[in-house]
């Protein structure tokens, strides 16, 4: 036991865990992932010229990780792999640190460790942490201030206190020039570490005038930024306001999280046992009937995964979606694991609010000086897990509002729902835990292989067509492929929400093959298009089909090259 204590076995495990679930889900592909193929571009350019230069797709400031997936370009040459592989990087140490922060919330090691894999190994987590997007890196300069945090409030002298709040304020200004919101870690986890520390003078003095020169800091970052050309500024109050389509998308993306906390909420189902006879069947029967209608009537938005638009990470397609191909993605969720998804996640959540329903008494903290009590833990969680959410709104009217902005939240989640069984249902988690984890795992892998493999094809398409001359400027690969081809030609794509230089659009794009996007590569005047079916726009072109692996489903997928313009007779 202590060899596991001083070499922290099970947070290495986790974090091992991470890259061998990755490195069998195999994520290589040479083209961009949604956004990360600007950013990786942008990382190429500083790579060479020692400068950040914007190209018209930036609203993250980048920062930080743009000087380390520089770095893995001198180390490993240029390729949109080894860019990525910066991001799995920060991702196998944020597992570490998560599994020790829980440790440090007063979760056993058993514990933390389930619930670190409930969050490192779902197909979210995995996916995200094998692109070059923000997300991870946003995440981990939060993960790491909560940890300095945590260790200036379980500090045994207020020097290594004051040591440990310079630290997350140091380690989260840095961090958030990757992703602006991540600031929130100094704005307001910070602040409410001093204000459990005010009887402490000296600590809060130090404190305050070290979260000062991080908010100096702060101001300094955005101004440069504010003066960079080709950046999308963001709007923290929406220009236009749809109560109703604010309202569903919020109520989607809050219907996600008891999905994408599927290991977690599984276990809570058994608390409806507890419950009274009654009223534990009448919720049993209410889930079910729900789930049951929601199909028959068609409204499968109502079903887990929640579909909102083309844009979520985890869905029924079990990729990512957004490609914009032309055709449909064939379905991956069928009805009945939507139905068995929906019942596990939104029973466990009834299970959950039948068990807080339940009188409770709290067992008597151990006697430790190191212990979080429920108090504290909601001081430091609470207000960044509101101001986040208030962030978020403008997203939500906007109708630009994914699953990939639920990380933060369901990393809190994790704590206070772990904590709360641990102290109220049983003191160690039951064996199924870790079949459920193995769900996960398994689960997380295929999405990460199928859609790697789904990109792959796509790139040997485009290969295809090139050894026939046909070149990248006359084929839509979907817009992330698209773009790539048009910052070949040009130093900036001409973004709507561009401020500086002032921006030209261009005239609707006639026909029936619609290219999404297209007002942002004008280079890009398709011939053909890469389509999921071999019917749509003008038809199939004399090009042969390429098939794409898909584990776990019931056929290949299949790619085809179809006309986007009327074939000459």
């Amino acid at each position: 036991m202590h060899f596991i204590r001083k070499f922290r076995i099970p947070a290495l495990f986790c974090a091992l865990s991470v890259l061998v679930c990755e490195l069998i889900g195999h994520p290589f592909a040479e083209m961009a992932v949604s956004d990360d193929g600007a950013y990786i571009l942008t990382a190429r350019s500083l790579s060479l010229t020692g400068h950040i230069l914007y190209n018209g797709w930036d609203s993250p400031m980048l920062g930080w990780q743009l000087y380390l997936g520089a770095a893995f370009i001198k180390l490993f040459g240029f390729s949109y792999s080894a860019v990525r592989m910066s991001t799995l990087l920060v991702a196998i140490i944020m597992a570490f640190l998560i599994q020790r922060i829980l440790v440090r919330f007063s979760l056993t090691e058993f514990n933390a460790t389930i619930a670190t894999l409930a969050l490192v190994l779902s197909p979210l987590y995995l996916l995200l942490s094998v692109t070059y997007m923000t997300d991870i890196f946003g995440l981990f300069a939060v993960v790491i201030c909560l940890y300095g945090c945590l260790r200036a409030l379980q500090a045994a002298t207020p020097r290594s206190a004051i040591l440990w709040l310079i630290f997350a304020v140091v380690t989260n200004a840095i961090g958030g020039t990757s992703r602006q919101v991540a600031w929130l870690g100094l704005l307001v986890m910070v602040p409410s570490t001093l204000w459990l520390l005010r009887a402490q003078r000296r600590i809060f003095l130090a404190g305050v005038a070290a979260t000062f020169a991080g908010v100096l800091f702060i101001v300094a970052c955005l101004h440069w930024f504010s003066r960079q050309p080709y950046i999308l500024p963001e709007h923290l109050l929406p220009r236009t306001f749809s109560p109703s389509e604010t309202i569903g998308n919020l109520l989607h993306f809050f219907l996600d999280i008891p999905f994408l906390l599927f290991p977690v909420m599984a276990l809570f189902i058994p608390e409806l046992r507890k419950a009274r006879r009654p009223v534990a069947m009448a919720i049993i029967t209410a889930v079910i009937v729900y789930a049951l209608a929601a199909l028959r009537l068609g409204y499968t938005r109502l079903l887990e995964p929640a579909m909102r638009n083309r844009g979520d990470w985890v869905s029924v397609h079990g990729i990512h979606e957004g490609p914009h191909l032309q055709g449909t993605p064939p379905i991956f969720l069928h009805s009945p694991a939507l139905i068995l998804l929906t019942i596990a996640s939104i029973g466990g959540l009834l299970g959950l609010i039948a068990s807080l329903l339940r009188a409770h008494h709290s067992a008597p903290a151990p006697p430790s000086p190191t212990t979080i009590s429920w108090k504290q833990l909601s001081i430091l969680l609470a207000p960044v897990t509101v101001a986040y959410i208030l962030v978020l709104i403008p997203r939500a009217v906007e109708g630009w509002f994914f699953d990939r902005y639920a990380l933060l939240l369901l990393l809190i989640a994790l704590i206070y729902l772990f904590r709360y069984y641990q102290d109220q249902v049983q003191p160690r988690l039951p064996a199924a835990s870790i079949l459920l984890i193995t769900i996960t795992a398994i689960y997380g892998i295929v999405v990460v292989h199928n859609q790697f493999s789904l990109y792959r094809a796509r790139v040997n398409l485009a290969a295809q067509l090139r050894a026939n001359n046909i070149p990248d400027t006359s084929v839509d690969n979907g817009w992330e492929y698209n773009l790539a081809v048009e910052l070949q030609h040009v130093t900036h794509v001409d973004g709507v929400s561009i401020v500086s230089p002032a921006h030209a659009r261009l005239p609707p794009q006639p026909g029936n093959c619609q290219i999404f996007w297209y007002d942002l590569t004008p280079h890009v005047h398709p011939l053909y298009s890469i389509s999921f079916a071999p019917d749509t726009c003008y038809g199939p072109a004399p090009f042969a089909p390429i098939h794409y692996s898909r584990w776990l489903a019931s056929h290949p997928g299949t790619l085809y090259i179809v006309n986007s313009i009327p074939a000459k007779r």
